[in-house]
C-alpha cells in the first residue's frame, strides 16, 4: 500500500509540474507580417497581433514591414500600441525593403530596432493631404508638430533624436549600415534566424518599468496573419481599387436610371458604392476629384435627357479624367496612370453606346408619332401603385395608372404618352 501511495505522489507531481516546465523552456515568438502602406486596417492588425503576443505570454513580438508610409493618424496608432505594450516588440526590416516616412515613427517606437543590409529609413517629411498645397506657417506648424513627436520617440527609446529631427525637417534616408553607426537602430541582421540570435539574452524595459529579458534562441516561432476580413479590408483601402469600385458604382447607378427596373445593375452599383466609400474613407481623398466624378456621371445622365449634341457627354469624359487624376491627395496613396486610362475608356464607351442607344430608340419613336403608342398593350414589370414600370415594344417605361392598382404581369393600356413616362389603364377597364 505504502509504494502505491508513492507512485501517485510521484504521478501528481509529474502532471503538475511537467508542463510548466516545458513551456518554460519552450519561449513562443510571435511574428507579424507588415507590407503596404500604413492605414487603419493595418492598424487595427497590429493592435491584435500585439494583444495576442500579450496574451500568449510570447517573449517578442516581431513586426517585419516594409512600408513606403501613409496615414499620420494611423501612423500614431500604431506607434501609442507599441509604446504601451505589454510585451516587447521588436521592429525588423527584412532585406529588400525599407521603412520610409510613418515606418521611420514605428521602427523608432520599437523595444528593439532591427534592419538587413540593403535596406533604408527616413524620409519623413510631412506631406500635405486633401490635393492642394498649405502656406508656409501652416506648413511650420505641421513640422515641427512631427518632429517634436519623432524625437520624443527617439529619446524615449534612447536613439539618435537628432537623426530622427533631420529625418522629417530634410527628409534625410540612411541605408542600414549607417542607421546602426548613428544609434538610429540597435541591430543588423541577415534575416530572421540571424535577428533571433541576435535578440536572445537582450534586455528591454517596458512601460511599466519591468525589465525582460528576451529568450529568442530557439524559441517556437507563431505568425500571426491578418485574418480574411482584415486582408479583404485592406485590399479594398488600396486606391486603385477604391477607385474602380466608385467607378463602377457609379455605372451601375447610372445604368438602372437608363433602363429603370433592370434592378442588377442597380444593386451591384449600390454596393460598388458603399465599399467605395468606405474605402475611400481610409483614404486621403481630395474631395475636389470625388465631386468632379460624381459630376461626370451626372454629365452622362444628362445626356440622355437634354439635347447637347454629345457636348454633355464630352464634359462628362474631361471630368471623369480630371477627376481620376486628382483623386488621391498624397504621394504615397497614388492611383495607377494604366488603371485611370482603363477606366475611362471603359466608362466613356459603355456611356456612349448606351446613350446612342437610347437616343436610336428616342428618334424612331418620333419617326412613327407618340399617337402611335396610345391604345398598345403593355405589360406592368412591377406594381403600379398609381406609379411603376411596363414593358412595350422590348422597352421598359415609366408608367401611372390612371386608377386602381396594378400588379405585376397584368396587362395595362396606354391612353397617354407623357414625355418619357406612360399613362395607362387597366385592360379590363379600358381596352376591351
Amino acid at each position: 500500500m505504502r509504494k502505491l501511495w508513492l507512485f501517485l505522489i510521484a504521478l501528481g507531481l509529474l502532471i503538475l509540474f511537467i508542463p510548466g516546465e516545458a513551456s518554460a523552456v519552450t519561449p513562443q515568438v510571435d511574428i507579424l507580417r507588415v507590407e503596404g502602406t500604413v492605414n487603419p486596417v493595418l492598424a487595427g492588425y497590429i493592435d491584435r497581433g500585439i494583444g495576442l503576443a500579450e496574451e500568449h505570454g510570447a517573449t517578442a513580438c516581431i513586426i517585419e514591414m516594409d512600408t513606403p508610409g501613409g496615414l499620420d493618424s494611423a501612423m500614431r496608432d500604431i506607434v501609442q500600441r507599441i509604446l504601451e505594450a505589454d510585451v516587447p516588440v521588436v521592429v525588423y526590416v527584412p532585406p529588400g525593403c525599407r521603412a520610409a516616412s510613418a515606418g521611420a515613427f514605428i521602427t523608432l517606437a520599437s523595444h528593439v530596432a532591427a534592419m538587413a543590409p540593403g535596406t533604408g529609413i527616413g524620409a519623413a517629411h510631412p506631406v500635405a493631404l486633401g490635393g492642394e498645397g498649405i502656406d508656409e506657417t501652416m506648413e511650420e506648424k505641421v513640422v515641427n508638430d512631427a518632429v517634436a513627436y519623432i524625437r520624443s520617440i527617439a529619446e524615449a527609446r534612447g536613439r539618435n533624436a537628432d537623426w530622427a529631427e533631420a529625418a522629417v525637417r530634410e527628409s534625410r534616408s540612411s541605408p542600414a549600415s549607417e542607421a546602426l553607426e548613428l544609434g538610429v537602430i540597435d541591430i543588423m541582421a541577415d534575416n530572421l534566424d540571424d535577428l533571433l540570435l541576435q535578440l536572445d539574452g537582450r534586455v528591454v524595459t517596458l512601460l511599466s518599468g519591468e525589465e525582460v529579458t528576451l529568450q529568442t534562441d530557439s524559441a517556437e516561432i507563431n505568425y500571426t496573419d491578418m485574418g480574411a476580413i482584415e486582408r479583404f479590408l485592406f485590399t479594398i483601402a488600396d486606391p486603385n481599387i477604391a477607385y474602380i469600385l466608385l467607378s463602377l458604382g457609379m455605372l451601375g447607378i447610372m445604368l438602372e436610371l437608363y433602363n429603370p427596373g433592370t434592378i442588377f445593375p442597380g444593386v451591384v452599383g449600390a454596393i460598388c458604392l458603399l465599399l467605395s466609400f468606405y474605402s475611400l474613407g481610409m483614404l486621403p481623398v481630395n474631395y475636389t476629384g470625388v465631386l468632379l466624378i460624381v459630376l461626370a456621371f451626372g454629365l452622362f445622365v444628362a445626356e440622355v435627357f437634354i439635347t447637347s449634341h454629345g457636348l454633355l457627354a464630352l464634359g462628362g469624359i474631361a471630368s471623369l479624367t480630371v477627376g481620376s487624376m486628382t483623386l488621391m491627395g498624397s504621394p504615397y496613396f497614388q492611383i495607377n496612370p494604366g488603371v485611370i486610362a482603363g477606366v475611362v475608356i471603359v466608362v466613356s464607351v459603355v456611356c456612349v453606346l448606351v446613350i446612342g442607344a437610347i437616343l436610336r430608340t428616342h428618334r424612331r419613336r418620333q419617326q412613327t408619332g407618340r399617337e402611335a403608342m396610345v391604345g398598345i398593350v403593355a405589360v406592368a414589370r412591377t406594381t403600379l401603385d398609381p406609379t411603376g414600370t411596363v414593358f412595350v415594344h422590348g422597352e421598359r417605361w415609366q408608367a401611372i395608372v390612371d386608377e386602381g392598382k396594378v400588379e405585376p404581369g397584368e396587362e395595362v393600356v396606354i391612353t397617354e404618352v407623357d414625355g418619357l413616362r406612360l399613362r395607362v389603364t387597366k385592360k379590363n377597364r379600358g381596352g376591351e
